[in-house]
């Protein structure tokens, strides 16, 4: 069985948006995201859904100007991502 939550994780952490992935030290810095973004796309979400998920993470969690953050093609990869997870 698959891992999401890891596979998940490891594509947060690749995209990084604030520059402070580390794998010794900083894996977690993202993993407040997991959770909503799990059930939004298992509940069907698309990847305008998943961009206004994130763009709202970016600027109310991580506290970044709206619009600092380009999200879109983050927003296409985890989509394309869980339709190979299903």
């Amino acid at each position: 069985m698959r891992d999401r939550r890891a596979e998940l994780r490891h594509l947060l952490n690749e995209w990084d948006f604030i520059g402070v992935f580390d794998e010794e030290t900083n894996v977690d810095e993202y993993d407040c995201m997991i959770g909503p973004l799990l059930a939004r796309l298992a509940d069907g979400a698309d990847s305008d859904d998943i961009r206004a998920l994130l763009d709202a993470e970016v600027t109310g969690h991580f506290g970044l100007s709206d619009g600092a953050v380009e999200t879109s093609a983050t927003a296409e990869r985890l989509t394309a991502w869980w339709r190979t997870t299903t």
